[in-house]
């Protein structure tokens, strides 16, 4: 980043003071200085000093086209964009007290609805790694470095015989989003094997370690979507990993499905090839058609509330949690609709609709807009509220 600020010193005061060097890339510690004379004749007169960090300045790109980072392939672009690949460039970047800029994180792009440009600093996260860092007869603690891609990770626990997210492949995004999402799936949250994550303050650069209740999680939810929202930038995430597996088969399509491949005795690798098929009959590939998984969570309902509902739709499906009775919002959607006779589900205009498949999920064909998107979700929204009294929440991110 280049920031000019103006000085009436003489060059040679400027040499003195080790502004020194050739070109636009001076340096001087981790800063790089330049000066050219705006004023008088000779050597005293206004002078412009540019200072930049010179990995931010090496790495920066501008009006970046952001179609290929976001699942929706949404067409818009980043005003600007820094790739961070390395735990330098974070501490160097955010201990930038001149960065002033408004920022964006990207990971895998799979949780955002752009509608506009991004103004000021997007920064593309990708930072790459994984370690082991504690181990005993039972359990394997791995630190996985923010930007890695989820479902990988997983296949890679499967494959070294480590259990606790089998339930969680095929869940699109980074490691870093995780977190911030407590991603769910089939009877298995995040929360239940986090151990920390390490993140950066970006107003300062300090690094702080969460545990798990300092991450506050919650259905879908953390501290990192509310009190210290945009406040810092994960750097990693370590998670508890089993020797000694106890497979979470209690979902009736698990079982369902398990029962299809011949499977008997589940183990990890089963339970993550169960989980595969039911999510890939389910959902579009986000490679053919632009979508970000299950658009809206799924509402908690109060007890009384579910009843009255029972009465008029005895069909509603439910799950029990600690705090009322989970409903499946694809239900909801699908039983309802732009009109008396018409279901949400396959509704398409334009380039922009529900997917034929499941409810849950808004998909653009190919040319949809992030607003066209948005203002159908709104709609689905309004409808479903005035239908059952529920209010829908967005799972995915509107920027």
């Amino acid at each position: 980043m280049v920031r000019q600020r103006q000085y009436k010193h003489s060059a040679g005061l400027l040499l003195e003071k080790g502004y020194v060097g050739k070109g636009s890339k001076l340096l001087k510690g981790n800063k790089g200085h330049s000066f050219s004379k705006i004023g008088d004749a000779g050597m005293c007169g206004f002078y412009f000093v540019e200072e930049q960090t010179t990995f931010v300045v090496m790495n920066r790109r501008y009006q970046v086209p952001l179609d290929d980072l976001n699942t929706f392939h949404i067409h818009a672009l980043a005003e600007s964009m820094i790739y961070l690949t390395n735990l330098e460039e974070c501490k160097a970047l955010f201990a930038d007290q001149n960065l002033l800029e408004e920022i964006h994180f990207i990971g895998g792009g799979s949780n955002i609805l752009l509608t506009e440009d991004i103004k000021g600093l997007t920064v593309l996260n990708q930072l790459k790694g994984k370690s082991v860092i504690h181990e005993t007869d039972d359990e394997v603690h791995v630190k996985f470095m923010s930007g890695e891609n989820w479902h990988e990770c997983v296949l890679w626990c499967v494959e070294n015989n480590l259990g606790g997210i089998e339930n969680l492949s095929l869940i699109p995004g980074t490691i870093g989003a995780a977190p911030i999402q407590n991603i769910g799936a089939y009877g298995v949250e995040l929360k239940d094997v986090f151990v920390t994550l390490e993140a950066i303050d970006v107003n300062t650069g300090a690094v702080h370690v969460f545990s798990n209740a300092e991450c506050e999680f919650g259905y879908r939810d953390s501290i990192f979507k509310h009190k210290v929202k945009g406040q810092y930038f994960i750097l990693s995430v370590t998670l508890s990993l089993s020797k000694q597996h106890v497979c979470h088969t209690e979902y009736g399509m698990i079982a369902e499905e398990l029962q299809k491949m011949g499977v008997e005795k589940p183990d990890i690798r089963s339970v993550s090839d169960a989980v595969i098929k039911i999510r890939s009959s389910k959902l579009p590939n986000p490679d053919h058609i632009g979508n970000a998984g299950s658009f809206f969570k799924n509402p908690i309902v109060t007890q009384e509330h579910f009843q009255s509902l029972k009465i008029h739709y005895p069909d509603l499906p439910s799950y029990p949690v600690e705090e009322g009775i989970k409903v499946p919002a694809a239900w909801l959607i699908e039983h309802s609709g732009p009109s008396s006779n018409q279901s949400w589900k396959g509704y398409r205009r334009g380039d922009c609709g529900v997917h034929e498949r499941q409810a849950l999920v808004l998909v653009n064909y190919g040319e949809a807009s992030g607003k066209e998107i948005l203002e159908l979700s709104t709609r689905i929204i309004t409808s479903v509220q005035q239908r059952f009294n529920i209010l829908l929440e967005r799972e995915v991110n509107v920027w």
